[in-house]
């Protein structure tokens, strides 16, 4: 099953959402990214959250539809996004994206990624995307078909990665170990396709920039 998040997080070109709304047998709302969906003409099966960033118009909008609503108290030990993963978890879903995963709160976005590392290791497929990069979290092997010249970062998640490969790029590697502590995968540059990442043990955030900040 594929499963789409909407979480609250920056959006930027509405238009490439659009292009690539469809697809999704399961669509969950994060709090506020339930106005980033009515933007968009889309009408999600769940929205979750404290509700503390969604507009109580918004609310009534989907609830009108039938849109199952989960509403939790602010003070909480999960996050909404992490709230989100579970229910997408239960619903049995194998690859997850997330729409506004990322942003201006680092804290915000790394906590995404981390969380969604979870699900990861129990053999999900989990994407965070935007038109200006997406973030691949791989526990094996990713093949991806960016453009030539396209900037690609590696990144270890957790405490190392081992047996990392990369082909397809200016700086490839063979059977690596990256320590969290110490990364040295920024800014990899595609010169051919297709592109491998592999890894054997731990968990890689790989990131592909359609376009540099």
């Amino acid at each position: 099953m594929k499963v789409l998040i909407m979480t609250n997080g920056e959006y930027g070109d509405l238009e490439w959402y659009q292009e690539h709304k469809e697809g999704f047998e399961q669509i969950i709302c994060v709090d506020g990214g339930t106005g980033w969906a009515r933007k968009l003409g889309i009408l999600p099966n769940w929205v979750v959250g404290d509700m503390d960033s969604v507009s109580s118009d918004d609310l009534k909008f989907m609830e009108q539809r039938g849109v199952q609503l989960s509403r939790y108290p602010s003070q909480k030990d999960p996050t909404d996004t992490q709230i989100s993963l579970q229910l997408a978890e239960k619903l049995g879903a194998e690859e997850i994206t997330i729409w506004g995963g990322t942003g201006s709160r680092l804290d915000h976005t790394l906590h995404n990624l981390y969380s969604a590392a979870n699900l990861v290791k129990k053999g999900k497929t989990v994407q965070f995307d935007s038109p200006v990069l997406s973030i691949y979290l791989v526990k094996d092997v990713l093949k991806l078909s960016g453009r030539i010249g396209k900037t690609v970062s590696v990144l270890a998640i957790g405490d190392r990665a081992s047996g990392v490969s990369l082909e397809g790029f200016q700086y490839p590697l063979d059977n690596a170990e990256i320590d969290s502590m110490w990364q040295y995968g920024i800014s990899n540059v595609i010169v051919s396709s297709p592109q491998l990442v592999s890894v054997a043990s731990g968990i890689l955030a790989v990131f592909y920039y359609r376009k540099l900040p």
